[in-house]
């Protein structure tokens, strides 16, 4: 009898061992898509149905000659142009929590395609990408009654990242260009993701740049880093950054593309002395700065870092990989009620 018992405690062993591995090969994936998704919500690829009176257009490249769609909302008079980026895996469709926003108050809207997801030779900040949002907004100024001197760029993530590229490179006189979370240098992200165990991101860099590994000059052609800046002044940028971006549980993205990029800027403007100092970069980037009761907020988070200049403004803030929505319309009706200083 006893014998019996060892026997069918070592066969019911046996069977649990190979229940939990079979229910282990279906919950892992998800679990893993679970945990990425709440580190990346940034850049899901949710296309919730928009509202109806967000249009559905087709605009005509100056470039190569083919259709690019973007959701588009005319104001009924005279207001500001708000051109929101789509995320890096996102397109067109994607889920823009900046469109009500923009619907609330009445504004002129756009949410441009610019070839859709980051993962092909005409994506990733390419020259059509760029030719794209110029297009986009010049159908919007065509298509409406947009205020000349109150248009803006935003985005977020991988919207961030085309942000900057749009800030070197557009034909058009941008108010302000906010970036939140951006990319700046992709052969640093991709060794970055691959360490961060973010594999998708580092293929998708290695295919849209035909790297073997991430490096070289076609991947710093796709670099806004790297990028030549204008004579011309295109316009104003704002940066932020979550201090846990790019940290385990943070982000995907670490603050290095921003701080990297702001300091870049002013030393092409010649401001050298208002540059993030090395003592502080390090501090920032191994979160080693205390955040004081008392500090300034943005929204519902504390500042933790503040850079300001004419050119440019570096916020650092309490947070991940993320854009306050509230937060930048709010910065952008207070930017509208000011004049450009020429």
């Amino acid at each position: 009898m006893l014998l019996k018992n060892k026997w069918l405690i070592f066969v019911l062993l046996i069977v649990s061992v190979f229940c939990l591995a079979g229910m282990s090969v279906k919950l892992i994936p998800k679990v893993k898509g679970y945990l990425f998704n709440q580190v990346n919500k940034w850049d899901l690829v949710d296309h919730s149905e928009w509202k109806s009176h967000f249009r559905s257009v087709t605009i005509k490249s100056s470039s190569d000659g083919s259709l690019q769609n973007a959701y588009f909302l005319a104001a009924t008079e005279e207001k500001p142009l708000l051109v929101s980026l789509h995320t890096w895996s996102g397109d067109f469709s994607q889920t823009d929590p900046l469109a009500d926003l923009a619907d609330k108050h009445e504004w002129n809207y756009i949410h441009p395609d610019f070839r859709g997801p980051n993962w092909t030779k005409d994506a990733c900040l390419s020259s059509l990408v760029i030719s794209d949002i110029d297009d986009a907004i010049q159908y919007a100024i065509e298509h409406s009654s947009v205020d000349i001197k109150n248009i803006f760029i935003v985005g977020v993530s991988g919207g961030g990242y085309t942000t900057l590229g749009s800030y070197l490179r557009t034909q058009h006189r941008i108010k302000r260009f906010i970036s939140w979370v951006p990319i700046s240098d992709l052969s640093a992200w991709h060794n970055q993701s691959l360490s961060l165990n973010h594999y998708n991101y580092a293929e998708n860099i290695t295919a849209c740049t035909s790297s073997l590994d991430g490096t070289g000059e076609k991947v710093k052609e796709r670099s806004p880093l790297y990028w030549t800046f204008p004579e011309k002044d295109n316009g104003a940028l704002d940066i932020y950054a979550g201090i846990n971006d790019g940290h385990k549980g943070g982000g995907s993205v670490p603050i290095s593309h921003s701080l990297l990029f702001f300091n870049r800027l002013l030393h092409e403007k010649g401001i050298e002395e208002r540059k993030v100092d090395d003592s502080t970069a390090i501090d920032l980037l191994t979160r080693a700065n205390r955040i004081s009761q008392s500090a300034e907020k943005i929204g519902d988070r504390s500042v933790i870092y503040r850079n300001i200049t004419s050119e440019a403004t570096l916020t650092i803030f309490d947070g991940g990989h993320e854009m306050l929505p509230n937060y930048t319309f709010g910065r952008l009706i207070e930017l509208s009620k000011n004049p450009i200083t020429e």
